[in-house]
């Protein structure tokens, strides 16, 4: 793989004074289409057990993947669904939703979790909101030869000549994420040639070629395969692909719009109760 760009990932709290590492690319560009990727993975449950109480959001879809541990959702559709080990999620917030995460009960002995955010193409961010989660469909997977397991989280995947594909499609800007899971030494091959920006994310263990390990991501050339080689210890990544949106941003908090007057609507819209409240 030729790495173009790499980021480490930052320290900081979010919600009630949950503790995360996060990538943000509010610029519209480093990530495009996606905007933020935030991970949550202690084993201490004061990290992350105050949660994220009700809040807003307009213009950006959310994409939530658990690895260890669950969340309570509820918001003002009406969903109240548990998201636990293995699932996601995925709400395409567009003119509005307001929601809350809490941790489960169960999830005292540690939580490892992903909250990806993706930008929305002006045309759509006033679309009504939709809501969808893996709690019925599962999230489809696949074995190589070499015992390399590929998550399909959404969109459609391609790893070593065998396709896969989520029950989890249409994220803005063609957005498709799987998890890979490497054993020692081992190695996969995806094809990703139909995506034009594509982001490696290591989560556990290390990449021996190139040699980089945890909270790192890696901006790579989408136009050649992506081999991911993992170091003595095994790897984890999350791999982001999709298309670029290419339109100005307007970011405040929740909301990411295309000018600062829409983001002022958007927060007369919230005070105004216009939002809904979470039922």
């Amino acid at each position: 793989m030729k790495v173009l760009r790499i980021q480490k990932a930052q320290a900081t709290r979010d919600g009630a004074g949950v503790n995360i590492s996060r990538i943000a690319g509010f610029d519209g560009k480093s990530l495009d289409p996606y905007l933020m990727i935030d991970e949550l993975k202690s084993d201490d449950s004061q990290d992350f057990m105050a949660g994220f109480p009700a809040h807003p959001h307009r213009g950006i879809e959310t994409f939530t993947y658990i690895r260890k541990g669950g969340f309570e959702h509820r918001d003002q559709m009406g969903n109240v669904k548990a998201i636990r080990s293995g699932d996601v999620q995925w709400m395409s917030t567009g003119r509005g939703v307001i929601h809350s995460e809490m941790p489960l009960a169960d999830a005292v002995d540690g939580m490892h979790g992903f909250q990806i955010w993706l930008n929305m193409p002006a045309k759509d961010k006033m679309r009504p909101p939709r809501y969808q989660d893996s709690s019925q469909t599962g999230v489809a997977t696949i074995t190589t030869d070499a015992q390399v397991t590929l998550r399909a989280l959404a969109g459609d995947w391609l790893i070593d000549g065998h396709s896969v594909s989520s029950a989890l499609q249409g994220l803005a800007g063609n957005g498709a994420i799987a998890d890979v899971i490497l054993p020692a030494n081992s190695s996969a091959t995806l094809d990703v040639s139909q995506h034009q920006k594509v982001l490696v994310y290591i989560h556990t263990g290390k990449l021996s070629e190139p040699e980089y390990g945890e909270l790192y991501l890696l901006d790579v050339e989408p136009k050649a395969p992506l081999s991911l080689i993992a170091g003595s210890q095994g790897a984890g990544v999350l791999v982001l692909a999709g298309q670029p949106i290419g339109e100005k941003i307007a970011h405040m908090g929740p909301f990411v719009m295309n000018t600062q007057e829409e983001l002022q609507q958007a927060v007369r819209d919230y005070h105004a109760g216009r939002f809904g409240d979470i039922v």
